[in-house]
């Protein structure tokens, strides 16, 4: 895991989102990075729209030299995908490149273009020119990442750590109460990737609630001098009305921005070692569960002719994963505000 010190290379897979939008805007400010591509997903928007946002804050960023690389269009099993424009407008930037008064000049249309390699390719490319040095920061379904671990049998051994926002450990998820929104967008990529042998750290829902702004902090971020706060701070406004609504909470919940602090401030938190398992069929798919390996799982199975046959639970003997279990939720919400609020 990373020190404060450290030269980071990373490369974020993002479906920008208004939480997406602070991450990507935190890790410019972040001197000790070197962004090597921002690839896209569905999720929070359809993937097309997540390059153009991508695009759009590369080039308010003055960033345009960022590598933005288009994904998947649909999970691995196909099928429509998840796009949640009710919870970040329909520009997924909490509407303001719909209205010029908010946008602080975020482009409607960026000068700047995608690559021509799509989003795994980058990734096998940049983790094979630069084996043990680059880190995922992956904010939306793991489609990207499961193709290419599927297309570089080695992608997982050279690849130097995931990061992933995603899942709920012993708590409720934010779709239905078994599932969180970016598992649920692929629940079979996240089981490859997470059964992939990779490095990975996973940041649940459970652990990126506890760390908030609230509505008078948001204002602080629009008053202040950094020119990334106050754009940030006109796009929360869509997702504070519907956090209230939701949670009857006046603010917003750190997700993405949390999972970023956790790759590049990893003592903030505590975490748990185990394999996790997602399901994929039925009722709960999409449920992320944790085996951390304290007991023997066993499943009894109903059988005609001998009434109950003992299993060893498939999870057992899969590679473990290190999953955040504490998180020190002021200090994270502090190094958010500091870093965009920043001139």
């Amino acid at each position: 895991m990373a020190s404060m010190g450290d030269h980071l290379r990373i490369i974020i897979d993002t479906d920008p989102g208004v939480d997406d939008s602070m991450t990507i805007f935190m890790a410019i400010k972040s001197p000790q990075l070197e962004i090597l591509g921002l690839t896209t997903i569905f999720g929070n928007v359809t993937t097309e729209t997540a390059t153009l946002n991508a695009l759009r804050l590369c080039e308010f960023a003055n960033r345009s030299d960022i590598p933005v690389a288009e994904g998947c269009h649909e999970p691995l099993m196909g099928g429509k995908p998840r796009a949640r424009i009710h919870a970040h407008g329909k520009d997924g930037l909490g509407n303001i490149t719909l209205n010029p008064e908010t946008s602080n000049h975020v482009p409607l249309v960026p000068k700047s273009k995608k690559i021509d390699k799509t989003a795994s390719q980058l990734m096998v490319e940049m983790v094979s020119k630069h084996p043990g040095e680059v880190s995922i920061l992956a904010l939306g379904p793991l489609t990207n990442l499961a193709l290419a671990m599927k297309w570089d049998s080695s992608f997982a051994r050279k690849v130097k750590q995931v990061v992933v926002l995603g899942g709920s450990f012993f708590a409720l998820g934010n779709v239905n109460p078994a599932a969180e929104s970016n598992i649920i967008g692929d629940p079979e990529a996240a089981d490859i990737v997470f059964t992939s042998g990779a490095n990975i750290v996973i940041v649940g829902i459970n652990i990126s609630m506890q760390v908030k702004l609230t509505d008078d902090e948001l204002d602080e971020l629009r008053q202040s001098k950094g020119r990334y706060a106050r754009v940030i701070a006109n796009m929360c406004k869509f997702v504070q009305e519907r956090t209230e609504k939701s949670y009857k909470f006046k603010g917003i919940f750190l997700h993405d921005p949390t999972s970023f602090v956790a790759l590049v401030r990893p003592e903030l938190f505590t975490y748990t070692k185990g394999v996790v398992r997602v399901e994929t069929q039925g009722k709960c798919r999409g449920l992320t569960l944790m085996d951390p390996g304290t007991k023997e799982i066993l499943i009894c199975r109903w059988d005609s002719e001998s009434p109950w046959t003992v299993e060893v639970e498939e999870g057992i003997g899969k590679p473990v994963v290190s999953v955040a279990s504490t998180v020190e939720a002021n200090e994270v919400r502090d190094y958010v505000i500091n870093l965009l609020a920043k001139p």
